[in-house]
């Protein structure tokens, strides 16, 4: 591969699923996933946190990064990310050093300022209502303290946590990331997956104001990007509408879980439902191996990405595995194309 190849997983919890309790086939999915990936030679392997999303089963992200690591050996395994502001940055030194003390090498913690649900369940999560997303550089310069190697006297310490080597990464959807992570010398994940607006201006901001920091020499941009491959175009096509379906949801306020694809989907569609798809998701490559080939080259020359995470939003479990090979064998040959 070019440039690394990992994966973005939310963990879905599908609908129709009759089980008493249908997270717990959507973690088993969630394994069986990256123990393909893993064997497929992607790189890394982050699973996001969100609240109160009836779809989405990675709340407790943590907890979901520690079942994946216990059944894989070598692909690393992360955050994509921890929502600061929900948490105590204590707490979160604390979870991801006992995560790098249980599987040392392999853990990742990327960081995000947004709350990743409504309103209300963020009032809920934050028990300290003057919690601020402002203050999001502050609490990254905290955890970054806390994983630094213990100062004799020092009143707080991160237990496990303190000198172990977690690599930091900030996530954003603009401006405000790519400036932050420059200025802190981390490498800057971009969510261009579903809000790509400002992909290009947050890289160049980043990389022109990157400062080297002890875990980066040279700026690092790894970017967000849906991938639904298929044996043929139409067949990615039809996989594809399942998420359609849940970002149409999702901006119209009626969020549930993971819907079933659907034949002709965007045909049905209003024209201001075709104008969102078109720019939340304009980052994607729908098709068959081909089609894969030439949308991801294409990608890759216009940004320059050092690494991509990929997303495949897939109800049916063996066709999302499909999706992913299938990309991993594309991969093999885009050294050819890329500069």
């Amino acid at each position: 591969m070019t440039i690394p190849l990992s994966v973005l997983d939310l963990a879905p919890i599908l609908a129709g699923a009759d089980s008493p309790n249908p997270a717990t086939q959507s973690f088993r999915n969630t394994l069986d996933l990256a123990q393909h990936c893993e064997r497929w030679g992607y790189r890394r392997y982050w699973l996001a946190e969100h609240h109160g999303m009836p779809g989405i089963a990675s709340a407790a992200t943590a907890v979901v990064i520690g079942h994946v690591a216990a059944g894989t050996s070598t692909i690393r395994v992360g955050a994509g990310g921890v929502m600061l502001p929900n948490h105590a940055p204590l707490v979160i030194a604390e979870q991801f050093g006992t995560l790098e003390s249980l599987f040392p090498g392999r853990i990742d913690l990327g960081l995000g300022r947004a709350p990743g649900t409504d309103q209300i369940t963020m009032r809920a999560l934050r028990r300290n209502l003057d919690a601020d997303v402002d203050q999001f550089p502050q609490d990254v310069l905290e955890l970054m303290q806390y994983f630094a190697p213990a100062q004799s006297g020092q009143a707080v310490q991160a237990v496990p946590g303190a000198g172990l080597s977690v690599p930091l990464w900030i996530l954003g959807s603009s401006l405000f990331g790519a400036q932050l992570a420059g200025a802190l010398g981390l490498p800057f994940a971009f969510a261009s997956h579903f809000a790509p607006q400002q992909m290009l201006q947050a890289i160049s901001l980043y990389r022109r104001n990157f400062q080297p920091s002890s875990q980066l020499a040279k700026p690092y941009v790894m970017l967000g990007f849906n991938v639904f491959a298929a044996g043929s175009d139409n067949a990615a096509q039809f996989l594809a509408s399942s998420m359609q379906q849940a970002f149409v949801k999702l901006r119209r306020g009626t969020p549930g879980r993971f819907p079933p694809p659907t034949d002709n989907y965007l045909a049905s569609l209003p024209n201001a439902d075709k104008f969102l798809l078109d720019q939340v998701l304009s980052c994607s490559a729908i098709g068959a191996a081909a089609t894969i080939h030439n949308s991801i080259t294409a990608f890759i020359e216009r940004t320059g990405a050092d690494e991509l995470m990929i997303t495949s939003s897939i109800f049916d479990h063996q066709a999302r595995l499909r999706s992913y090979e299938i990309l991993a064998e594309v991969a093999r040959d885009i050294a050819k194309f890329v500069p």
